[in-house]
């Protein structure tokens, strides 16, 4: 049996793969891939809460203090991108994006835990993801190129 990745068995990765109800993709693609994109910048920015003792910065581990300060330039950057991202969709989506991209929680144990109603998370999620692909520039504002709305009058 072939390894799977963890995007294979996140929630988002199965949200991803679902149809509506007319029979088109319930993500799109720029959607799906904006929340891979911040999984990816969690993860790498070393987000992730420790479940473990750290025995770093002990005395005769031959190591100093641990913290801001061992991780890397890339650490850093990925850390503050992530950071932009939740700013820019706001404090109402971010945290579902975290709950559900970065924590890998799926939709029903987030309505469970911030005691919401049934299938609300999927919508705050697709409200969330929306923006986020916005705010990473893989769809376009309403109006911006492709013919969009372009002034109040018509033109002759």
């Amino acid at each position: 049996m072939a390894a799977r990745s963890i995007s294979d068995e996140s929630p988002l990765a199965r949200l991803a793969t679902r149809r509506g109800t007319d029979g088109q993709p319930w993500l799109t693609a720029p959607e799906a891939e904006a929340g891979e994109r911040l999984r990816r910048d969690w993860t790498r920015g070393a987000m992730m809460p420790r479940v473990t003792q750290s025995w770093d910065g002990l005395p005769g581990s031959g190591r100093g203090r641990s913290g801001e300060n061992d991780l890397g330039d890339a650490a850093l950057d990925c850390r503050k991108r992530v950071g932009a991202a939740l700013t820019a969709v706001g404090p109402e989506l971010s945290g579902v994006l975290v709950d559900v991209c970065c924590f890998l929680k799926g939709t029903e144990q987030v309505e469970r835990e911030r005691q919401w109603p049934v299938r609300s998370a999927k919508l705050m999620l697709k409200a969330g993801l929306g923006a986020l692909a916005r705010h990473y520039g893989l769809v376009h504002q309403a109006g911006e190129g492709r013919g969009g709305l372009r002034g109040w009058t018509a033109e002759p």
